[in-house]
């Protein structure tokens, strides 16, 4: 798979996995991309890694899932990391 279809790829993976995960996880279409793409490396790498099978081919469907899969868990992260910044009041 290209490089190029590697970023619709993760694009459209983060998109929905914050269509399956919305909250305040911040960040634009840059972040999404970046956290998709993210998402989608960890999920070919956990799915070639267990399962047999990665990110391969664009139009497979175990390539969605991993990628989306990944994009889930980094996106659940990411919530964890920025979700932390308002302070307590005394």
């Amino acid at each position: 798979m290209g490089f190029i279809a590697y970023l619709i790829l993760g694009l459209i993976a983060g998109v929905i996995a914050k269509m399956i995960l919305p909250g305040r996880q911040g960040g634009g279409w840059i972040a999404t991309l970046i956290l998709g793409v993210i998402g989608a490396a960890l999920g070919g790498w956990i799915g070639s890694a267990v399962f047999g099978v990665g990110v391969s081919s664009f139009f497979d469907i175990s390539t969605w899932l991993c990628a989306i899969g990944g994009s889930l868990i980094v996106l659940i992260i990411w919530g964890f990391i920025t979700g932390r910044k308002h302070t307590a009041k005394a």
